[in-house]
């Protein structure tokens, strides 16, 4: 059995004892569990580097994983379903926004229970950490992986370390974001730093003398190997990529692994289980890098356990795009996202689809076919997923000739005119984005949560009593609603005080080659990249307003213009180039008379409004037709009515 046991560090009574109806009072339970995985199993040799880890005494390696679990007290009130909530970068996602909770402050320790959604319904959910290089404390979820006994020499690899500053700083750590760094090596005469100006401009290399290995300790300058000095300092705006031999080789997959083991150890009776009859459904939930990770456990095979059977029943990759990750080969880090390498790779989409380049074709759901072990799956995507160059291949083409046919196991939605992350409220001009970056504008406001909050309930549905979900909905080339960026930027209306971002530095996924050793998980940094694969959005109205995908009343019946992207500030760096992650909104002229001076292509409010009345009697009537498509609950009815109501009124007073 691969969980060898539970290490309970806290159990107490959630949210204060509240009572969730007739479910009554949760518990929360926090703690680690131990793993230990046999590497000689035909499914777990697709973990790299897992041969090389340390053996304990029955010839398994072992792994722990940081965990919290919210149960019912009462399990008798429990309705055997529960959810592995994969943390990004750490912090739990699921209960927050599928409860519609207010965002917690980013010291806090307790999920806020919002709503109250998934309690009230009996459903439980774990939190498992998963990610090796997480700072863990009382707030981030980890894991602690084994080392790999790895021979120095050229076939132990290199490592390469993405730095995008948003200022001027001389001193960054060996990590992505503010991760554990793993230090240089001690002999590091290979190490190289190169610089480019955008995603695809080709990369120049620093001359050496230039950095060093150590950081600025009051003004000083100190030897550091978990550190890289730059003299002239790294520049905001543009893009770093050191390429050096690490100190350390975790075996980054056995966080595949753990995800994998706690919910099929979950699922079965056990003492050991807190569900002592073990739970009749498991549903995956991940969020942007963990959306990428259950796509890369599902290419892997890793939805079959052990001993064969089905893992998970259901999955719900938020904002993952086509990609996959840094999740299972040597040095890698988890939290990277935008660095070419093993994480933009192919296959895209569930069923085979031949690469144009390599003549290769493969899918995620390949193994998983082949192990009749393949779970219902819902994709939600936003905007900014197919803006930044990626989203679309999901369910076209990688020639960019025809729509993929709709496989039977998964819908792909992509909720219209929205960012990364939903905005729970309206935000102020100057908002940083995730990375600290600012944007040019305003980022978009649209509150998709109750369209994410309909997918579960549908994902459920269709797992536990086989109704089907809502029909995938997102642009198409028959319909010709999926169109090139250029093409859609041709078209945006010229906003006032709006910049749009230069197509020529837009991301895009392109051809990689990682060198010869890449199919044992060995990379050669830094990758080779060669032609681009095709990129198309939605088509757009006159408005500027996306025509595909699930529209919610902001879009339907718009006070505003909403994008998928944000022009990089000014004192972020690179202005013509977007913040990857930000949307941006921008509110239609309230009268006419603003809108002749502003000289505002867009109608005004008034001219389309009659008055606030007419305007909610028009949300109304799309929020009906939200539910009745199955694409909202009904219960969420006078939340998005009341959303757009106060979103009128702070238009309104603006004038």
């Amino acid at each position: 059995m691969p969980v060898l046991g539970f290490n309970i560090e806290e159990r107490h009574i959630y949210a204060a004892g509240r009572i969730f109806g007739p479910v009554g009072r949760y518990e929360k339970i926090t703690g680690k569990v131990k793993f230990a995985v046999n590497p000689a199993l035909a499914i777990n040799k697709t973990i790299t580097d897992l041969k090389l880890a340390k053996l304990n005494s029955s010839g398994l390696v072992e792994f722990t994983s940081d965990f919290s679990l919210l149960i019912p007290e009462n399990k008798g009130m429990s309705n055997q379903k529960l959810i592995v909530d994969v943390v990004n970068r750490g912090r739990p996602r699921f209960v927050s926004t599928i409860n519609l909770a207010e965002a917690e402050p980013p010291d806090s320790t307790e999920m806020p229970p919002g709503d109250g959604y998934l309690f009230k319904n009996g459903y439980s959910v774990i939190a498992i950490g998963w990610q090796w290089d997480v700072l863990r404390n009382t707030n981030l979820l980890g894991l602690v992986a084994p080392e790999a006994e790895v021979i120095s020499g050229p076939e132990k690899g290199l490592a390469m370390v993405e730095i995008r500053p948003d200022r001027i700083q001389h001193s960054r750590l060996l990590a992505d974001r503010v991760h554990q760094p793993n230090p240089a090596a001690k002999e590091n005469d290979l190490a190289k730093l190169y610089v480019r100006h955008w995603e695809d401009d080709s990369p120049k290399l620093i001359n050496r003398e230039e950095w060093e290995f150590g950081t600025l300790i009051g003004g000083k300058l100190e030897p550091s190997r978990e550190h890289i000095f730059l003299k002239n300092g790294f520049q905001p705006g543009l893009i770093y990529h050191l390429v050096y031999s690490p100190e350390r080789c975790p075996v980054v997959g056995v966080g595949l692994l753990a995800v994998r083991e706690i919910a099929s150890f979950l699922r079965a009776p056990s003492r050991l289980n807190p569900m002592p009859k073990g739970f009749d459904w498991i549903f995956g939930y991940g969020v942007s890098q963990t959306g990428r990770l259950l796509r890369h456990l599902m290419y892997l095979g890793l939805n079959t356990d052990e001993q064969g059977g089905k893992v998970f029943d259901g999955l719900l990759p938020h904002v993952a795009g086509s990609r996959m990750g840094e999740f299972n080969h040597r040095f890698a880090q988890p939290s990277v996202q935008s660095m070419p390498g093993f994480g933009h790779l192919p296959p895209f989409s569930d069923d085979k689809n031949k690469d144009p380049f390599s003549q290769k074709a493969d899918g995620l759901l390949v193994k998983l076919r082949e192990a009749n072990t393949v779970p219902k799956i819902i994709y939600t995507n936003t905007s900014a997923e197919y803006w930044r160059g990626d989203g679309s291949l999901s369910h076209i083409s990688m020639d960019g000739r025809r729509d993929l046919e709709p496989n039977a196991e998964s819908r792909i939605y992509l909720f219209a005119g929205t960012q990364h992350i939903d905005s729970k409220s309206l935000a102020p001009p100057g908002s940083d984005a995730a990375d600290g970056t600012m944007g040019q504008h305003s980022p978009n406001i649209i509150d998709y949560r109750p369209l994410l909050r309909a997918a579960f309930f549908n994902l459920d549905r269709w797992v536990t009593r086989n109704i089907n979900p809502p029909d995938s909905n997102h642009p198409r080339l028959d319909d010709q609603t999926a169109v090139s960026r250029d093409t859609a930027l041709a078209k945006f209306p010229e906003i006032p005080g709006m910049s749009k971002p230069n197509s020529e530095f837009l991301w895009s996924l392109r051809e990689i080659d990682l060198g010869e050793a890449a199919s044992t998980g060995v990379g050669s940094y830094p990758p080779l990249e060669g032609r681009f694969y095709p990129c198309f959005v939605s088509a757009i109205d006159v408005d500027g307003n996306e025509l595909s995908g699930i529209k919610l009343p902001d879009i339907s019946v718009p006070l505003a213009t909403y994008s998928g992207w944000n022009p990089r500030h000014s004192e972020s760096g690179a202005p013509d180039q977007i913040i990857p992650m930000q949307g941006s909104t921008h509110y239609l002229p309230l009268t006419e008379e603003i809108r002749n001076i502003l000289q505002d292509p867009r109608q005004s409010v008034e001219k389309r409004y009659k008055s606030k009345d007419h305007y909610l009697r028009l949300v109304e009537f799309e929020v009906e037709t939200l539910v009745t498509d199955g694409y909202l609950l009904l219960e969420d009815f006078e939340f998005v009515v009341k959303s757009q109501s106060s979103k009128f009124d702070s238009l309104s007073q603006q004038e």
